[in-house]
């Protein structure tokens, strides 16, 4: 090949590998028609499958509690083993409310977040002076010592026989808790979209940006005047309230707390949520938490013996076949199926 061939095939490659690469995008809050629909979809469960109105409001309150793992997790790059900690928080503060008298909802909802971010903050102290193996240590130390101490103060906890005999109020002084699971079904989801839209606002916010420039390049963001700590701290923070809310609201919607809420087995739980939604998109947290509930349920139903065999698999599978998970490898396939529409 002569010297005027190579600059022709030169010239016409350019454009070619223009095309391709792309900046990235950066998130500009606007919401996208397929949002709408996902927030639908518990309207229309409601109607066409009422007879799972309770499945569906504790599939939402565990989508929110890993919407809250996913912050620190798919944002921010730090790995936690004892998440349940501020879980089980939320929940004992507000089972502890409605126990001694104090049954409202709201405000039990409120003090939940309150005294789960409190713990929170105190604990973000010591996770951001380590990095990610230090990190998953003291985290799982954390939710391993509240779980025993849990189990020690049976006089107040309950112990491995949970909290019971809560009291709930109506919801805003007129809507019952029904056995049906009707109020805590519209509970979960306002509460659920309350949040959801907060959290959105947040990582779309320059603060979130920071938040993943401190997981794609933590030391070199003080570079930029970044404080990785403070910010680290502050999501932390957050991250613990979500967490708090979700405990408080499942306490409520249940009228019962289990030692379960502060153990290992609900931490780990969560993170198999992310791996099969997937991590650092809000939506793959909810869409992980609903797909290991309802394999959870409907393979429980067909075989409770072995049941997690089938959830091993899946989870495989969706490793091997979906990089980024569920929402991930959707989302590459919409991609790929845009390029070849440019393309031609």
């Amino acid at each position: 090949m002569n010297a005027l061939s190579k600059v022709e095939v030169a010239g016409d490659a350019a454009p070619r590998a223009a095309a391709v690469v792309r900046p990235p995008r950066l998130p500009d809050g606007r919401w996208h028609p397929l949002e709408i629909v996902f927030w639908l979809l518990p309207v229309a469960s409601w109607f066409l499958f009422p007879q799972y109105l309770v499945l569906t409001s504790q599939i939402m309150i565990v989508g929110l509690f890993a919407l809250s793992l996913d912050l620190i997790l798919g944002y921010a790059g730090i790995v936690s083993l004892g998440h349940a900690a501020f879980f089980g928080l939320g929940a004992y503060t507000a089972g502890l409310l409605a126990v001694h008298g104090w049954g409202e909802p709201v405000t039990g909802l409120l003090a939940g977040a309150v005294v789960a971010g409190l713990f929170g903050w105190i604990v973000s102290f010591l996770v951001v002076r380590g990095q990610d193996l230090t990190r998953l240590m003291v985290t799982l130390g954390i939710g391993l010592m509240l779980f025993e101490a849990a189990n020690k103060a049976s006089w107040l906890t309950g112990g491995v026989d949970g909290l019971s005999g809560m009291m709930v109020s109506n919801l805003l002084g007129t809507f019952e808790f029904d056995l049906e699971g009707k109020t805590g079904f519209v509970y979960s989801y306002v509460v659920l979209f309350l949040v959801f839209l907060v959290l959105r606002r947040l990582v779309n916010s320059p603060f979130g940006l920071g938040l993943r420039g401190i997981r794609e390049g933590g030391r070199r963001m003080p570079a930029i005047g970044a404080d990785v700590n403070s910010r680290l701290r502050a999501i932390f923070t957050v991250v613990a309230v979500v967490a708090g809310i979700a405990g408080a609201l499942l306490a409520q919607t249940t009228q019962f707390v289990g030692l379960d809420m502060l153990g290992f087995p609900r931490s780990a739980e969560l993170l198999i949520m992310l791996v099969l939604g997937c991590t650092g998109r809000l939506y793959g947290a909810l869409i992980g938490a609903a797909v290991f509930m309802i394999a959870q349920d409907k393979i429980a139903g067909i075989n409770p013996t072995y049941w997690q065999f089938w959830i091993g698999l899946l989870l495989v599978c969706i490793v091997m076949f979906a990089k980024g998970g569920i929402v991930g490898g959707f989302a590459n396939l919409l991609e790929r199926m845009r390029e070849r529409k440019e393309n031609k």
